[in-house]
C-alpha cells in the first residue's frame, strides 16, 4: 500500500501533507517554497496551465484566463469556466490545482504520489462530493477517501495522543470561500459529529470585496474625473488583491495604509482594524447565526457543553472572530494552526485509511477475512495478528496502529434524503418529496416507507432520490435535486391502482446510500447506490480528454 497524502482543496489556497517516518504530520512547501497554493489556475493561449500565486498576479492583466475561487461552483455541473475557446468545468480547473500540489512534492522529495484523501466541507451534499473525488481522478490520483474538514481538524487537534480525555469540541471553520461549523464529541477512538451547518458562498473573498468597495470608494471620492476601478476588470482585481492585503494586515496590526492606484492616479486610504470589522460584521454575524443554530441543535440532542472551540481557516486569525464568540456564546476559541490544520488532519486520517487498507487485504490474503467481509468481522486474535504485522511492516508500535485503525469516524446527514412521489388530492400540483433522511440525522440510517402505484396494470415504477438543495427542508421538487433514479420494470399486468412498493434507504457512516425498492410481483428488487464519485462515463470521458490535452502540451 502506498503512502496516503491528505489535501486540503481550499477555495483560495490549497495544501498537501503527509505523516513523515516521526510519526508527525507535515505540509509540503510548493516551488515557491510556501506551505499553502493559491487555488488559482491561468489557461494560457498556447493550453499551458499555471497554476498559483503566478496565476494569481496574471489575474489583473488577463482576468479572462484566470479561474478563482472555484470551489464555490464544485457542486454545479453546469457551471463551466470559459478560456481561449475552452470551457471547463470545476473539477477539471480543481484537477490542475491537485496535479500542481503533487508535482511540486515529487519533484521536491522523489516519492510518487498515487493515493489521496481530499477534504470537503461537512455540509455538502453528494454533488460536491462526487466532483471533488472527480477531480482527483482526472488529476491522475486514487482518491482513497473524502474527508469532512472538521473531522480532519479534530484529527490535526491531536486527540488520540495518549492520555487525551473525552471532550466535545466545536470547530469554527472560516476560510477564503466557504464557512462550516461543527460540534464534534471526542472519546477514546471515536470521532462523533453531533451537528454541522455551514454557507458554501461566505468566506474570506466576501470580506475582499467589501473591503475592496469600501477602497473603491475612497478613490472615486478623490479623483471622480479618473473613473471608477470596479469598472475595468484590472482596476477590480488590483483592488481585490490591495483588499487581501488589507485584511491580512489588520489581524495583527491596528491600522494599514492602502495605495489605490488606477489611471494614473493615487489615493492613500487609512484603515484601521475597528473600522475594518464594522465594514464587515454583517458578514462576521452570519457566521455567528450559523454557530448559533448548530449550538441548539447540538444542544436538542444533549450536547450542552462544550470543552474546547478550535479556530480554523485563514478568515478565523482575525481577532474579532474569537472576541465575538466569546461574546455571544461564553466560550473561549483558539487557534488552532488555521492555515494548515486541515491538510495535517486530512494527513493522519490517510494514514488510517492506509493500516485499515494493509490491513484488511492482510486477512484476506490469509483467509480470515471473505472479499465481502471488513475488518468488524475479524476474529480478534486474528486482526491483532494483522495489526501487529503492520506495526512492524510499518515501523510503527502496536499501539498506534491498533488505536488508529480502531477508531470509529461517526457522522450525520448534511442534508435530507428522499423519494419524489405523487400526491392523488393535490390536483395538477401533486408531485412531492417525502424525506426518509433528514439534516442532522445520526450515521448509520436505515428508513423504510411504503409507497403505491398510480394506476390500475402499472407495468413499471420511476424511483426517484432527491437530495434536500436549501438550508430548510422543502417538499417541492424544485427545492431538490435528484441524485440518482431507476426503473423497477416488467411487472406484470393484473395488480390494481395502490399496490404497495417498499422504499428502504440505508445511508453507511461512509454517507455511502443504497436504496432498495420491491414490488411484490418481481423477483428482483431495483437496487440504487449513490457512491462519491459516480459522474457519468461521457462527462467523464469528455472531462479525461481536455486534462489529458493540456498534460500533452505542459
Amino acid at each position: 500500500m502506498a503512502k496516503v497524502f491528505g489535501i486540503d482543496l481550499g477555495t483560495t489556497y490549497s495544501c498537501i501533507a503527509s505523516i513523515d517516518r516521526y510519526g508527525r504530520p507535515i505540509v509540503y512547501n510548493n516551488a515557491d517554497n510556501q506551505a499553502t497554493t493559491p487555488s488559482v489556475v491561468q489557461f494560457t493561449s498556447d493550453n499551458e496551465p499555471i497554476v498559483g500565486i503566478q496565476a494569481k498576479r496574471s489575474a489583473r492583466v488577463r482576468t479572462d484566463e484566470v479561474a478563482a475561487l472555484v470551489k464555490r461552483h464544485m457542486d454545479d455541473p453546469d457551471w463551466r469556466f470559459r478560456a481561449n475557446g475552452t470551457d471547463y468545468s470545476a473539477p477539471a480547473v480543481s484537477s490542475q490545482v491537485l496535479q500542481s500540489l503533487v508535482r511540486d512534492v515529487e519533484l521536491a522529495t522523489g516519492e510518487v504520489v498515487t493515493d489521496v484523501v481530499i477534504t470537503v466541507p461537512a455540509y455538502t451534499g453528494q454533488e460536491f462530493r462526487q466532483a471533488t473525488k472527480f477531480a482527483g481522478e482526472l488529476a491522475g490520483l486514487n482518491v482513497v477517501d473524502i474527508i469532512n474538514e472538521p473531522t480532519a481538524a479534530a484529527f490535526s487537534y491531536g486527540f488520540l495522543q495518549e492520555g487525551s480525555k473525552a471532550q466535545t469540541v466545536m470547530v469554527y471553520d472560516l476560510g477564503g470561500g466557504t464557512f462550516d461549523v461543527t460540534v464534534i464529541r471526542l472519546a477514546e477512538k471515536k470521532i462523533e459529529v453531533v451537528a454541522t451547518d455551514g454557507n458554501p458562498h461566505l468566506g474570506g473573498a466576501d470580506w475582499d470585496e467589501t473591503i475592496a468597495t469600501f477602497l473603491g470608494g475612497r478613490f472615486v471620492r478623490e479623483h471622480p474625473e479618473a473613473g471608477d476601478p470596479w469598472d475595468d476588470d484590472a482596476g477590480a482585481q488590483h483592488l481585490l488583491t490591495l483588499a487581501e492585503e488589507v485584511k491580512q494586515s489588520l489581524s495583527s496590526r491596528k491600522s494599514y495604509v492602502a495605495v489605490v492606484s488606477y489611471r494614473g492616479n493615487l489615493t492613500e486610504v487609512t484603515i484601521t482594524r475597528d473600522e475594518l470589522e464594522e465594514l464587515t460584521a454583517g458578514l462576521l454575524q452570519r457566521t455567528m447565526d450559523l454557530t448559533r443554530n448548530v449550538l441548539d441543535r447540538a444542544a436538542a440532542k444533549g450536547v450542552t457543553v462544550i470543552d474546547q472551540v478550535l479556530l480554523v481557516g485563514g478568515m478565523s486569525k482575525s481577532p474579532v472572530v474569537a472576541r465575538r464568540i466569546a461574546e455571544l456564546f461564553e466560550l473561549e476559541a483558539k487557534l488552532a494552526d488555521p492555515d494548515l490544520a486541515v491538510a495535517k488532519g486530512a494527513a493522519i486520517f490517510g494514514q488510517k485509511r492506509e493500516l485499515e487498507i494493509y490491513v484488511l487485504e492482510s486477512l484476506r490474503r490469509t483467509g480470515a477475512l471473505t472479499e465481502h467481509e471488513d475488518l468488524s468481522d475479524a476474529e480478534p486474535e486474528a486482526l491483532d495478528q494483522a495489526v501487529r504485522q503492520a506495526a512492524s511492516d510499518h515501523a510503527m508500535s502496536t499501539a498506534e496502529v491498533g488505536d488508529l485503525v480502531a477508531t470509529q469516524i461517526t457522522n450525520v446527514t448534511s442534508r435530507g434524503f428522499g423519494i419524489q412521489a405523487h400526491d392523488a388530492g393535490a390536483g395538477e400540483e401533486d408531485l412531492y418529496v417525502e424525506f426518509l433522511a433528514h439534516a442532522q440525522d445520526q450515521l448509520p440510517i436505515s428508513v423504510e416507507q411504503r409507497f403505491y402505484t398510480r394506476f390500475d396494470n402499472q407495468t413499471s415504477v420511476h424511483v426517484m432520490v432527491m437530495e434536500q438543495n436549501t438550508p430548510v427542508e422543502s417538499r417541492r421538487p424544485a427545492d431538490s435535486i435528484t441524485v440518482i433514479d431507476g426503473l423497477i420494470e416488467d411487472i406484470p399486468v393484473g395488480h390494481p391502482q395502490g399496490t404497495p412498493v417498499d422504499v428502504k434507504l440505508e445511508m453507511g457512516t461512509d454517507q455511502v446510500i443504497t436504496v432498495t425498492a420491491r414490488h411484490q410481483a418481481v423477483a428482483d428488487p431495483l437496487v440504487l447506490t449513490i457512491k462519491v464519485g459516480t459522474a457519468s462515463a461521457a462527462v467523464r470521458a469528455a472531462e479525461q480528454a481536455k486534462v489529458d490535452e493540456l498534460k500533452q502540451r505542459s
